[in-house]
């Protein structure tokens, strides 16, 4: 005669087996929509660099912005508590690579070059770079064209506008120099360091507000978006970050988070504009 295990031995086993389970990635179940398998039970582990204002900064002790609402929007739909891991970031996509998040919302450019990496989610904003000058300091730069040889430039290190300023002001004989926060390059901007800035135009316009005698000389549109990152092979966190960005956009609560942090910017029609 076999002797069976009461159920409630069973379940205790089986409770056991999992608390002993280490940090061994485990399923958990999104209500009424998807499996999402993520590093820690709860949570989504959401990689980001917090100097960007209007996207993702720290106002005291709280982490404020337009990728931080959209992040927590999504956890509320997936089950999700989200926690924010503060990076470098030209070294933010191999931290995601290597699995050391679970995603990224950093204000990131889709781009060939990143997705050998990452995977992307659908587009969640509309990209404009910026050329941002010190108009007291350097009157005579007053866009793209009026920049001379020898004049210096600043840009993010791994961003876009990086890449625009070298492909199209370096041949120029302009100088480049990274930062690798963003708000560095407008201080120095400010003390007349540098000529100029190229960065992300919402970016630029929230760090110019507090910096009397800043200005945007001219937009730079190079059609791009920004996307949510996750690491490849997992089809589905990108799936359920993809569904909860749509049903943000159906049901208005995108609109509300992008006039909150936009109010002078019109709501592009793919976002419910």
């Amino acid at each position: 005669m076999i002797r069976r295990r009461p159920p409630w031995v069973i379940a205790l086993s089986l409770a056991l087996a999992l608390a002993t389970a280490g940090c061994a990635k485990r399923s958990f179940p999104v209500p009424g929509r998807l499996t999402v398998t993520t590093a820690r039970p709860g949570v989504l582990l959401v990689g980001s660099s917090f100097d960007y204002k209007p996207f993702e900064y720290r106002q005291g002790k709280s982490l404020k912005g337009f990728d931080v609402e959209i992040m927590h929007e999504i956890g509320k739909r997936l089950g999700l508590k989200i926690e924010w891991v503060n990076s470098e970031f030209d070294a933010i996509f191999d931290s995601l690579a290597a699995g050391q998040f679970d995603a990224v919302a950093a204000a990131a450019t889709i781009k060939p070059e990143r997705q050998q990496l990452v995977d992307f989610s659908d587009p969640y904003f509309n990209s404009r770079q910026s050329l941002s000058v010190n108009a007291s300091k350097t009157p005579a730069a007053t866009s793209i064209n009026n920049l001379n040889a020898g004049d210096i430039i600043g840009v993010q290190i791994g961003s876009i506008g990086k890449d625009w300023a070298e492909a199209n002001l370096r041949p120029k004989g302009i100088q480049i120099t990274t930062f690798a926060e963003i708000t560095k390059a407008f201080t120095d901007l400010e003390a007349g360091k540098i000529t100029g800035i190229v960065n992300d135009e919402p970016s630029s316009e929230a760090e110019i507000r507090s910096r009397p005698g800043l200005k945007i000389a001219q937009p730079i549109d190079t059609g791009e978006h920004y996307g949510i990152a996750v690491g490849k092979n997992h089809e589905d966190i990108l799936s359920a970050i993809n569904a909860s960005l749509k049903d943000m956009i159906d049901e208005g609560t995108y609109k509300k988070i992008f006039q909150k942090y936009f109010p002078a910017v019109p709501l592009p029609p793919e976002f419910g504009g």
